[in-house]
Formats: C-alpha cells, structure tokens, sequence
C-alpha cells in the first residue's frame, strides 16, 4: 500500500512539473510568433511589441528569487499550487486584453505567477523520486522544456492564423488548470526548504527597484531619461550587493559569487550567452512578417529551426560533459554561438531563406553544447548543500540575460526606428537596426568566450577532460 501511493505521488508529481515545464516556455515562443498580429490588432509599435515578452521576462527575474526564498518558508506545494492558479487567470486576461497597455500588464502578471512555479515544480520532482530513479524524472522534466521550446512557434503560427492571437492565450488555460488540478489532489503533504530566517523584504524591493529602472531605461534609449534610468538602475544593483553582504538572511546569497570563481564565470557566461541569443526569436520573427510577408504559421516553422536542434544537441553535449571538462565543451558552443550571430549581421531584405534557416541551425547547435555543459559546471562547483542556491543563481541569470537581450533589442529598435509602424518605408532602418543588434550581442558573444574558457576546471586533477591517474 506505501508502495502504491509513492508511486502515485512520483505520478503526480511528473504530470505536475513536466506540464509546468512546457507550458512556460511553449507560452514564450508561440507569443512571439504572433507579436506581428497583436501589433496591428492593438496598434503597437515594435518598441511596444518588445514588452509584451519583457513584461513577462521581467516579472519573472523580480519574482523569481523573492518566491523561492518564500517557498522556502510557506511550503512549495502551495506556492506552486498559488503560482499555477494565477498564471493561467492571467493567460485568461491577456486573451481578453482590449489594448497594449492591458495587455504588457496581464503579462506582468503572469511572469510573476511563472516565478512562482520555475523552481518549485523541479523542487518538488527531485524531492519524491528517489535518487535511483530522479535522473529518469529529471530527463522528462528537460524534455518538457525542449518541447515547449520546439512546439510553440510552429503552434503558436497555426493558432494564430486560423483563430486570431487570443487563442495562442487561451490555449494555456486549461493545461494550467490540469496542473492545479493535480497538484491539489495527487500532490499530498508538503515540502520546505530549511527552517528558520526571515523573508528579506528590503532585498527584494531594492532587486525589484533595480531590474526595473535598467529596462524602462533600455527601452527609452537614446533619450536622456533612458540614460538616467540605466545609471539608477546600476547604483540600485550596487546597493543591493552591498545590502545582501550584510543581511544574515539574503535573498540571494552574493557571497558565493564572490568566494567561487568557477561558479562566479559559469554564472556570468550564462547571463552573457541569454544577453546575446533570447531576443533572436523575436527580432526574426518580426522580420519575417513585415519584411518577408510571411503569415505567422510559415514564420513559426522557419523559427523552429533553432529549437529543434537545441533539443537535438544539448542531451548529447550534457553527457559529453560528464567525459570533457564543461569549460571546453561550453566554449565551444559559445564560439557556434559568435559564428550564427555573425552570420545574421549580413541580414538583407532578400537574404534567402535557406540561408536564415542555416543561421539557426548554428546558433541552435551552439546554444546546446553551452546550455547543458555550462549547467554541469555551475552545480559541479559547489557542495550538495548548495544546489539550491546554486540552482536559483542561474535561473537568475537566465531571466537576467532574457531581460537584457529584449532591452537591447527594444533600445537598438527604438534607436534607428524610433517608436513607429513597421511600413514599407522603414523596411531598411529596420534592417539597420537588426543587424546593429546581431552584431553587438556577437561582440558581447566574443568576450562570454574568453569568460568561458577562462572559468577554471570542475573537476580538481585532470587534463584536457580526462582524470589523471
């Protein structure tokens, strides 16, 4: 009989996290897709367009340790539960959403309800399976990931085309309500992490206060205002390093960036690598639509392209990871990484799309030997008491590096474009303006290599990746 409801616990528990897992990044992806559509629906600019994905990025970045650490406290069950009930209510709104302004606040809303389940369904999972089978449950896990990844443009495109942007929302309902659904009747007891401490409230605020001033600035470049807000959102990430150092209970431990430069550059060329590639998805998609004329559904199977090799590439160099020191395998996924983004500098209006599709194909490939070798190498360098911490770091970083790549997109955008339709007129500024950020996330791809590289090994005693004896 105990037997029997652990197993159908581990049930609940996959169904669980696995359907968090895609949903998220499936949501991500298939939105972009129908950016386009919504822009002339609501009358958005590209610039506007632009915070539709970063209001959600951006929540999620502010939220996302803040609801850990609370997980922490309250139990993970019911901040899962409470995050997956209010994610799919705002995927609701943002279906019915009236204008754009409505609509980048309903996305505000749910990337903070996505906070609320990043890591807490993961947490969960690996707490009910036992160790001999958590690697089984962890690998559904990713590959729900890569699915939501993969899907969502080429479904989002086909949702879009045949029943207008709405449904690319309403779709996610009721799997979200699935997942409430099971968490509250399979998922029985609950799950805390370490007793004790006190929920850093002032941490948090000057976090929250810091990430918003840099995009609001980013996307109000070149005027003056966007300068000064950059400057203040750089003076109040200061003042939060220092705060955390002094904090007993910090709600992100920034001493053990400081202490561990292997985990330290590991973490930085992840935020580099997200800097330079999550807003590519975007910035081609809406290429393709207002300059190619292509219908949503043809731009999704063309952007798929890059998902679908990740998701090829990335078991295959996890486990190259466990042979070759991630420091090398990492790099070099950097350097494809430098090499697709190169590629798109030379974007033109009549640039063939086999040539677009070879792009992604690199850029896929890349991001797959870095994502899971670079993963290894940040939980590799600290002690299993640290896996948590060392787990919410990175995902930090990732949200960090997403919401910098679409502030980057937005400011060169906004720069060369200003906040005006996209129309026949401003087809070659537009183009300007791609291959400008194409080539300054290539640059920033240079220096991530040299992070990379120079990070340090993983595992004391070897060379060239193999143990000496």
């Amino acid at each position: 009989m105990a037997a029997d409801s652990a197993k159908t616990l581990q049930r609940s528990a996959l169904v669980v996290a696995t359907t968090a897992s895609f949903l998220t990044p499936f949501l991500g992806s298939a939105v972009i897709v129908a950016l386009p559509i919504i822009g002339v629906e609501l009358a958005m600019s590209p610039v506007q367009l632009s915070w539709v994905t970063t209001a959600f990025v951006l929540a999620s970045a502010v939220c996302l340790v803040p609801f850990g650490r609370a997980a922490d406290l309250v139990g993970r069950k019911r901040v899962f539960l409470a995050g997956m009930l209010l994610f799919s209510a705002a995927s609701l709104a943002c279906g019915l959403a009236w204008n754009g302004a409505a609509l980048i606040a309903f996305r505000a809303v749910q990337g903070a309800g996505g906070a609320m389940i990043f890591g807490t369904g993961l947490a969960i999972l690996t707490t009910v399976y036992p160790p001999a089978a958590r690697g089984r449950a962890i690998g559904l896990n990713s590959a729900a990931v890569y699915l939501g990844l993969s899907v969502g443009p080429f479904v989002g495109g086909i949702l879009t085309r045949l029943w207008g942007w709405q449904s690319v929302f309403f779709v996610s309902v009721p799997l979200g309500l699935v997942a409430a659904a099971v968490a509250a009747r399979g998922l029985q007891g609950e799950w805390k992490g370490s007793a004790g401490g006190r929920f850093d409230a002032v941490g948090s605020a000057i976090y929250a206060g810091a990430l918003l001033a840099t995009m609001l600035g980013l996307s109000s470049l070149p005027q003056a205002r966007g300068f000064g807000l950059v400057a203040a959102g750089g003076l109040a990430l200061v003042v939060f390093i220092g705060w955390e150092r002094r904090v007993a209970s910090p709600v992100l431990d920034v001493a053990l960036l400081a202490g561990n430069a292997v985990f330290a550059r590991s973490n930085l060329a992840a935020l580099i690598n997200y800097s330079a590639t999550y807003a590519v998805t975007f910035l081609l998609s809406l290429y393709l639509q207002y300059v190619r004329g292509l219908d949503p559904s043809r731009a999704g199977v063309v952007l798929v392209t890059q998902s679908v090799v990740m998701a090829t590439v990335s078991p295959f160099a996890g486990r190259l990871s466990d042979r070759v020191e991630p420091r090398i395998v990492a790099s070099i996924g950097m350097m494809l990484t430098v090499a697709g983004l190169a590629w798109l500098v030379f974007l033109q209006a009549a640039t063939p799309l086999g040539a677009i599709v070879a792009a992604l194909v690199v850029l896929g490939a890349g991001f797959g030997l870095f994502s899971s070798p670079n993963t290894n190498a940040v939980m590799s360098a600290v002690a299993r008491n640290q896996f948590g911490i060392a787990s919410a770091t990175l995902g930090t970083m990732r949200l960090l590096g997403q919401m910098v790549s679409m502030g980057l997109a937005a400011a060169v955008i906004a720069w060369y474009v200003g906040d005006a339709a996209i129309t026949p007129g401003l087809h070659g500024r537009f183009i300007a303006s791609l291959r400008m950020a194409f080539l300054i996330s290539a640059v920033g791809c240079v220096v991530g290599v040299f992070v990379s590289l120079t990070r340090g090994d993983v595992r004391p005693g070897t060379a060239g990746g193999r143990r000496e004896p």
